[in-house]
């Protein structure tokens, strides 16, 4: 990739104001974008990641594709955050709303590493590696 392209990562929301507010508490952030129809915000490592309406994403692509609201609370990918803090941005998580679903423990992959669901069922990890691990 050119210094120029970037790696963008959008989620499909029920409500994109909702999850801006979510995602702004989640990540101690403002967006970098907030326009009808997409916010986006700035993530460590330089990716961003964006909330778009799924009635938006299923205008733009088509009737060719399922509705991904028929998906809701059905979590098919996960947003892996690598934080220095991770019990803080859990916790800060479940006060905006989030369902934790793991505190913050050691994995197997030498990562201290917690989990929830968002408002839209999307699964979010927080995790930082373990030192000696």
């Amino acid at each position: 990739m050119s210094p120029a392209s970037g790696v963008h990562f959008i989620l499909f929301v029920a409500d994109r104001a909702r999850s801006r507010v979510f995602y702004g508490e989640v990540l101690d952030a403002a967006p970098r974008l907030d326009v009808p129809g997409m916010t986006e915000f700035e993530l460590p490592g330089g990716a961003v990641l964006g909330l778009m309406p799924s009635a938006g994403i299923s205008r733009l692509l088509g009737p060719a594709l399922p509705d991904p609201a028929g998906a809701q609370g059905t979590p098919r990918s996960e947003l892996y955050l690598r934080v220095p803090d991770p019990e803080e941005r859990l916790a800060a998580a479940v006060r905006a709303g989030a369902a934790e679903l793991s505190r913050v423990a050691v994995r197997d992959w030498g990562h201290r590493a917690g989990y929830c669901l968002d408002p839209d069922g999307h699964a979010l990890a927080f995790a930082c590696e373990e030192p000696g691990a």
